[in-house]
């Protein structure tokens, strides 16, 4: 386990039936713990390399509010091309 590294608070993921792969993750705020971070993700095999098609962010405030939060700019082709992690049935949305 690498000490330092963010995890999130829980993680989905299911195989779509064109091969795609749908993610939600829920990562606590930044700056206020009691907040969280939605991150839903539609990751698809592109020429043997894994990119993300779409993407959301929403961060949900600790009085309930929910705002849609700016796309960030795609992180370099080493982190962006990773290999995915494939869920295990614990993991997988029905």
């Amino acid at each position: 386990m690498e000490s330092g590294k963010a995890k999130p608070k829980a993680r989905f993921s299911t195989r779509l039936p064109n091969g795609d792969y749908l993610q939600v993750a829920v990562w606590a705020g930044k700056t206020d713990p009691a907040a969280e971070v939605l991150n839903v993700q539609v990751r698809h095999m592109e020429d043997g390399e894994w990119t993300t098609a779409a993407k959301l962010a929403v961060y949900r405030a600790k009085d309930g509010s929910y705002t849609q939060l700016p796309d960030r700019p795609q992180p370099s082709l080493k982190t962006a091309n990773k290999p995915l992690d494939q869920p295990d049935s614990s993991t997988i949305i029905e």
